[in-house]
C-alpha cells in the first residue's frame, strides 16, 4: 500500500483512501460556518481525517455529532481528540441514508476524497430525505459541474440528478496549498439545500433516463429515446416547444423529471 508522508501530523496519507489532509484552520472554520449548525441539529461528518473540521463542529455544540471514517487509525484518533463525538469506522458509501429519522434536522459535512465524492452525493441526495443541509469540499471541476446550467459543456448526468433533489451553491474555491499531501487540482466548497417543493417523479425512473441519455450525449434525444417514443412523449415535446433533435445537455432537470414520468414503465420493468 503506497503511503505519503504527512509531516504535520507525524502520520501517513494512505493513497488507497484518497487522503489529502486539510491543515488550514481558517478554511476549516469557514467550511463549518457554512453548515450553519444550530443547537437542535444532528451533524454527520464524512472523513474527519486529522480532525481539521471536527474541533469546530464540536465547538458549535450540536445535539449530536457523529463522524464516519473508513481509516480505523483515524477513527480512534478522533475519539481521543473529540470525546463528544461518536466515531464510526465505516465506508461512507455503505450508509443507508434513508434510515435517518425524519423527526430531526440532520446536517452533513466533509472534505470528500475525490474518488468517492460523485457516488456518495448521488446516493445521499436521493435517499437522505432527512438531511436539511450539506456542505462538501470536492474537486473544483466536479463543483462546477454541479452548479452548471443546461446547455453548457459542464452540464451532465450528475448535474441533473443532484439538482433534481437539492439546490447546490458554489461557496468558495480552496487552493491545493492548504492540504498535505498537496493535490494537483483546486478544490471547491459547495452547500446543498433540499428543494422546498420537490418534483413528483420516481428516482429509479429518473436515474435510468438520465444515464441512458448522457451515455449518448452526442446523439439527438429523439434517436436516444426512439424505442420509447409514443404519442404522449411527442405531445410533451410539442407543448414544451422542444425539437426531438435536441441533445441531452439542452434539457433542464425539470424536463428530465417530466420525461421520466412519461417513460417510467420502461425503466421500472
Amino acid at each position: 500500500m503506497k503511503k505519503i508522508q504527512n509531516p504535520a501530523y507525524g502520520r501517513y496519507a494512505k493513497k488507497r483512501f484518497g487522503q489529502n489532509f486539510l491543515h488550514d484552520a481558517n478554511i476549516a472554520r469557514k467550511i463549518v460556518d457554512t453548515l450553519h449548525i444550530e443547537p437542535q441539529d444532528k451533524v454527520i461528518e464524512i472523513g474527519p481525517g486529522h480532525c481539521a473540521l471536527s474541533v469546530h463542529i464540536a465547538d458549535a455544540n450540536p445535539a449530536l455529532y457523529a463522524a464516519v471514517e473508513r481509516d480505523l487509525e483515524l477513527a480512534m484518533e478522533l475519539r481521543d481528540k473529540c470525546p463528544g463525538v461518536e466515531p464510526l469506522a465505516a465506508d461512507a458509501l455503505s450508509i443507508r441514508w434513508e434510515g435517518l429519522p425524519q423527526d430531526a434536522s440532520w446536517k452533513v459535512v466533509g472534505n470528500l476524497p475525490y474518488n468517492i465524492a460523485s457516488p456518495l452525493m448521488w446516493e445521499l441526495f436521493s435517499r437522505g430525505r432527512a438531511v436539511t443541509r450539506a456542505v462538501f469540499m470536492i474537486q473544483k471541476e466536479v463543483g462546477q459541474r454541479l452548479v452548471a446550467e443546461a446547455g453548457g459543456r459542464a452540464y451532465g448526468a450528475l448535474t441533473v440528478w443532484v439538482q433534481s433533489f437539492v439546490k447546490p451553491r458554489y461557496e468558495f474555491t480552496v487552493s491545493p496549498n492548504v492540504f498535505i499531501p498537496r493535490p494537483k487540482v483546486e478544490s471547491a466548497v459547495l452547500s446543498f439545500t433540499p428543494h422546498e417543493n420537490p418534483g413528483h417523479f420516481d428516482p429509479r425512473a429518473l436515474s435510468g433516463l438520465v444515464k441512458l441519455c448522457f451515455q449518448n450525449r452526442r446523439k439527438q434525444v429523439g434517436k436516444i429515446l426512439k424505442s420509447l417514443w409514443n404519442d404522449e412523449v411527442d405531445e410533451w415535446f410539442r407543448q414544451q416547444g422542444l425539437s426531438a433533435k435536441v441533445r441531452p445537455e439542452d434539457l433542464t432537470p425539470n424536463h428530465f423529471q417530466a420525461l421520466s414520468v412519461l417513460t417510467k414503465t420502461h425503466f421500472m420493468a
